[in-house]
């Protein structure tokens, strides 16, 4: 079970995710709204799968 501290962590990227949405969405056509959304996606995407994975203290 993660910690208030890792649950925080994740909290504070998804407000950044939304920021950076939020930005796109207000100043550009929809266009570049869906290329910053590949492109987030792609962060995620980066993290989920990276070698050797975040917890990989926990897999010992």
């Amino acid at each position: 079970m993660p910690g208030e501290k890792e649950i925080n962590v994740n909290l504070f990227e998804r407000l950044d995710l939304i920021e950076r949405l939020e930005m796109a969405a207000e100043t550009n056509d929809i266009d570049t709204v869906k290329k910053q959304l590949a492109i987030e996606k792609k962060f995620i995407e980066r993290k989920l799968y990276q070698q050797p994975p975040l917890n990989s203290e926990h897999l010992s």
